[in-house]
């Protein structure tokens, strides 16, 4: 059997993006609020015989569950090829998928009627933030909806120099420009983008804790990370320090999914 190489497989542990990395050490779930806010999003709205588009679909988990509820159609939207081939392996043949980038998929306006998107607007800079939310716009129907899951700060009110640090921080560790936004900033670029908040729900930002782990990988899947973990110094020595940047700033990260309506 063919094992289809995870993205950025050519880099060394140094320098790999972290959620990939965590990848390749067997981690499945990649998402700032875990498994269980991407079950919150996906039961949110009502996703049977929708078009459904997701936007860097990862692993391909979220797809998979999109997928079992029955959408009319499914298609992920990636700029990397090696990431396509990961969520075509995950997904089986059930959707479609294409190389474009989220600001600028190609797909036809108004042709969806949901777009999800997870942990992929953090990553990006402010102009990027902007592009990204007017392409879900353009594409999503009349009244359409658009489910995010992000990295963001808490509280509103935080000072702008500890903004900054945790930022820093999080380029250094993840090797990411992360840029997390608040709850009140996310929703002003929503906002901004024409559409109007449904619900918003926060969830602690576990993703390398104990229980979260045993929560979103079992198990197996702990025993699995921890063997691999041991077997390489260099991926260990980064994780931990991942770890390190989290625990650091738990207080003023949480994760927090969106279900947006466009006006």
């Amino acid at each position: 059997m063919t094992i289809t190489p995870l993205p950025q497989h050519e880099r060394d542990t140094e320098s790999v993006a972290g959620h990939w990395l965590l990848a390749r050490i067997g981690k499945k779930v990649l998402r700032p609020g875990g498994k269980e806010l991407s079950k919150w999003l996906v039961s949110a709205t009502t996703v049977a015989g929708k078009r459904v588009v997701e936007f860097a679909p990862g692993l391909g988990l979220t797809a998979r569950l999109l997928l079992d509820e029955g959408p009319a159609s499914y298609m992920g939207v990636d700029s990397d090829p090696e990431a396509v081939a990961v969520t075509r392996d995950a997904i089986d043949g059930r959707g479609d998928l294409v190389v474009a980038t989220a600001q600028e998929t190609g797909l036809e306006t108004a042709s969806a009627d949901i777009i999800v998107g997870e942990a992929m607007l953090t990553m990006q800079g402010d102009s990027a933030k902007k592009q990204i939310v007017a392409e879900a716009g353009r594409v999503l129907g009349p009244g359409g909806r658009y489910l995010v899951h992000e990295l963001c700060l808490v509280p509103d009110t935080l000072d702008g120099e500890v903004k900054t640090s945790i930022r820093k921080d999080l380029a250094r560790s993840i090797r990411v420009n992360a840029r997390p936004l608040t709850v009140a900033e996310w929703t002003q670029l929503f906002d901004d983008a024409g559409f109007e908040v449904e619900s918003t729900e926060l969830r602690p930002m576990s993703l390398l804790k104990p229980m979260r782990m045993l929560a979103d990988e079992g198990v197996a899947g702990v025993s699995r990370i921890v063997r691999n973990l041991m077997r390489d110094a260099d991926a260990c020595a980064r994780v931990l320090a991942m770890r390190k940047t989290f625990v650091t700033h738990d207080e003023h990260m949480s994760a927090v999914g969106f279900v947006l309506r466009k006006r």
